[in-house]
């Protein structure tokens, strides 16, 4: 006898208290009923343990009311049951199941109470992934992207620090595509919420701000994964970011996201401020693509733009800059693009750091020192302004700064004594030059004393003849470069005799290198001896090393002597700049060269002069000759 049939004999009140406990459509009583020797053989404690086979129950179930439904039909029982079982077998399937399961797990204990205690570890682990990713986020966006973009902005003018993306794109890759993988994984457990849930399901309630963690993760980690990677450049410029109007530059941008799926896919458009009215000429529009970078990362590379200035009034110049110059003037060039994958839209925009843009190649020298002294100072690439109120830089900012501009055209930076002899000349004798500072208008606008020319020009020149002319020399130390007069000589006067040095001179706007030697008369008595300065004309028409190995000076009796010896401090000449020497001079100092045979430049040129005005007199009197001997003859004959 079944459960059902013994329960069906006990005393009324009894049975009426079990039969209430089948009140409704949550468990039919016809099915308890009908189905009674099914439900009575089954391990429904098993399945209390056991999710599969309490799924596998629930599948017998409705087939068991599907046969029993067919049954009826074959039966011709009532109308009613028939249509019963089918709504029946319907509830259970759309909202009964959940029911029937707690009901379950309430009558044999069926609700497995680990299962919800790991839920709730797992989406614990999740928010402490988050967590994690939190950190590195704030690592990478707040600090790595920060010093790489510093980094960029220095090298920009010179700094020898590394801008390779590299690493930034495989952090940035891995990271993304971990909260990629994360954001499937909620969609994951929506899914199962829609499938089941039951009392006390954490996924409802601790999912969707996890949900919101990620996607705000991932949001703002593809907007800042969009950088530029090479600044805007001329190909025959002066630096970067020094733009000409009507002359083509190239810029290059990259995601620094490395998906394969998005390659050719996202279009990027460029476009610039409205400061001053320009209008962008060329390719505007390229697709991020792995052909153009060299480890196939997400690159734009656009090569072929042209600024073409909008003339309005005020010769094109804007409302708010009336006080600055054009080369004071800051622009910055934008990209814009629209990420769009695996569900997530953001829109992109990246910018170039602040460029100053010319129509007269005069003024790049301005321009360039506009670029130098913002990247110096200022690192929000967002300032355009900042020429409005500009800072003034100490003598730490600015003697780097210039150490790296030497090692850009020369490669090689400015030591500590050059550095000091610069701070003299600025400052004064001193201590310590720490807080010393230099103002944006010392630096470009205000002449040096006693010159025509500001500080930035002179020491322009002089890096302009270091990178045409002397790059070599200066590149392996034999220019001493900067050096007071007073020090000069203080140095050469300790030296044997014949030993020299080469500096910069202060005297000539466009650079100029001259050199001086110390040479000791009969009683030893130690003079100090200079020439004139040798300017770029003077460099191109012959090299410095061929300068010093032919140099002359007359001594008693006209003799041609060479008196450069030593290099200070006590490097032979010929060690020193014989590598240097040109073909024809060949380092044969047996044969003199009368064009550097005398104590000057200018004395040289003026026996040049002489020796040339004889050759011409001399000419003249040999034709004035032959003409008295003709018009002779001539006399004579008629």
């Amino acid at each position: 006898m079944t459960q059902w049939e013994r329960l069906q004999q006990l005393d009324t009140v009894y049975s009426q208290r079990a039969f209430d406990l089948y009140n409704g459509d949550e468990f039919p009583m016809e099915v308890r009923h009908y189905l009674a020797h099914w439900i009575e053989g089954q391990d429904w404690e098993r399945a209390s343990r056991d999710s599969s086979q309490a799924a596998f129950l629930f599948q017998v179930l409705l087939e068991n009311l599907d046969n029993q439904f067919s049954r009826f039909v074959q039966e011709k029982e009532s109308f009613l049951l028939q249509r019963n079982f089918r709504r029946y077998k319907q509830n259970f399937q759309v909202s009964v199941l959940p029911l029937w399961i707690c009901e379950a797990l309430k009558l044999l204990n069926m609700l497995n109470k680990n299962y919800t205690a790991r839920l709730k570890n797992f989406l614990s682990d999740i928010s402490a992934m988050l967590d994690a990713a939190d950190v590195l986020h704030s690592a990478l966006i707040n600090e790595e992207l920060v010093e790489w973009k510093r980094r960029q902005q220095k090298s920009c003018i010179g700094a020898p620090d590394d801008t390779s993306l590299e690493h930034l794109e495989k952090w940035f890759t891995q990271i993304i595509e971990c909260m990629f993988q994360l954001q499937k994984f909620l969609q994951k457990l929506d899914e199962l919420v829609g499938k089941m849930t039951y009392e006390n399901d954490p996924i409802p309630v601790r999912k969707p701000p996890l949900k919101i963690r990620v996607d705000t993760l991932l949001t703002h980690l593809i907007k800042s994964s969009f950088v530029v990677e090479t600044q805007p450049s001329m190909p025959q410029g002066r630096g970067l970011l020094v733009l000409r109007t009507n002359v083509q530059f190239s810029v290059k941008v990259r995601l620094l996201y490395k998906v394969p799926e998005l390659n050719h896919v996202m279009k990027v458009t460029v476009s610039i401020d409205k400061f001053r009215k320009f209008n962008v000429l060329g390719t505007l529009s390229k697709a991020l693509n792995m052909a153009e970078s060299m480890n196939g990362g997400m690159v734009a590379d656009f090569r072929h733009l042209t600024l073409k200035d909008q003339k309005v009034g005020g010769g094109g110049k804007g409302i708010n800059d009336l006080s600055l110059s054009v080369t004071e003037e800051l622009h910055r060039i934008n990209f814009q693009t629209q990420f769009d994958y695996q569900g997530l839209s953001v829109p992109l925009e990246t910018s170039s750091l602040p460029v100053v843009v010319i129509s007269n190649s005069s003024q790049q020298q301005s321009a360039w020192a506009s670029v130098l002294w913002f990247n110096m100072l200022c690192p929000d690439p967002k300032n355009i302004k900042f020429f409005e109120t500009s800072p003034a830089a100490t003598w730490p900012q600015f003697g780097e700064m210039l150490s790296w501009q030497f090692l850009s055209c020369g490669k090689r930076g400015l030591d500590n004594d050059q550095l000091e002899t610069l701070a003299i000349k600025l400052f004064g004798k001193q201590q310590s030059y720490d807080n010393c500072k230099i103002s944006w208008t010392k630096f470009s606008k205000e002449n040096l004393p006693d010159t025509n020319f500001t500080l930035w020009v002179w020491l322009d020149g002089i890096l302009n003849l270091v990178k045409l002319y002397l790059s070599d020399l200066w590149s392996d130390g034999s220019i001493m470069g900067f050096i007071s007069k007073g020090k000069e000589r203080l140095l050469l006067k300790k030296k044997q005799n014949g030993t020299f040095l080469l500096r910069f001179s202060e005297s000539i706007k466009d650079g100029g290198i001259t050199f001086s030697w110390v040479q000791y008369a009969n009683d030893a008595t130690p003079s100090v001896q200079t020439v004139k300065p040798f300017t770029s004309t003077d460099l191109k028409q012959i090299a410095l090393p061929d300068i010093l190995c032919n140099f002359r000076i007359m001594v008693a009796e006209n003799i041609p002597v060479n008196p450069l010896c030593y290099l200070y401090p006590n490097t032979p000449k010929d060690q020193a700049f014989g590598k240097y020497y040109s073909e024809k001079t060949g380092g044969d100092t047996s044969k003199p060269n009368w064009f550097l045979s005398l104590k000057s430049k200018s004395v040289c040129l003026l026996v040049y002069i002489c020796v040339l005005c004889v050759c011409i007199i001399c000419i003249i009197m040999y034709h004035l000759q032959q003409c008295c001997l003709w018009f002779g003859v001539y006399y004579l004959v008629f």
